[in-house]
């Protein structure tokens, strides 16, 4: 049995505003593209030894969240896999066909700090920056390029919690 946390973020050319030092009275100037392109990233992380599987998907729906389990069930065939998932609604539609290897565990509802994937989102969208990208695919490479940076020992280290997803020894 594996235990793997579940969650999803978007990404899109509409930047943050990020925090600035300026000196005192002087408005801060950032700059910035109004543009309202987006993709999500699916995640699931076993934070034990930090194995991962990361998918691209166009929207946060059930069609889409359907498709990460498909491949979820398909990359890791021969456990039964424990999946943490938050209570969205893509998560929880009736017309989901959960695979017989996958064993859905929901968190409590508006309880986000207790998804060990949402400190990977928060670690990716610092390492992206400020940085304006000229289009959505460029981004895409870019974020690609970001997650396979990535090591299994680098999320293990940011995924893990002692407490709950501590390796059984």
């Amino acid at each position: 049995m594996r235990v793997f946390a579940q969650d999803e973020s978007r990404l899109g050319l509409h930047q943050d505003v990020r925090r600035r030092l300026t000196a005192r009275g002087t408005k801060p100037v950032q700059a910035m593209w109004t543009r309202y392109e987006y993709f999500w990233l699916y995640a699931a992380v076993e934070p034990a030894t930090g194995e991962s599987l990361v998918l691209e998907m166009p929207a946060l729906d059930a069609h889409g969240f359907q498709a990460f389990l498909d491949e979820f069930a398909a990359t890791y065939p021969d456990t039964l896999n424990v999946l943490v998932l938050d209570g969205a609604g893509a998560h929880i539609r009736g017309t989901l066909q959960i695979p017989q290897n996958v064993l859905p565990v929901f968190l409590p509802p508006y309880c986000p700090e207790l998804n060990p994937v949402e400190r990977l989102w928060q670690d990716l969208k610092k390492r992206m920056g400020r940085a304006l990208h000229e289009s959505l695919a460029a981004q895409k490479a870019h974020v690609a390029q970001l997650l396979c940076d990535y090591s299994v020992a680098d999320l293990a280290s940011l995924c893990s919690f002692a407490s709950i997803f501590a390796p059984p020894f």
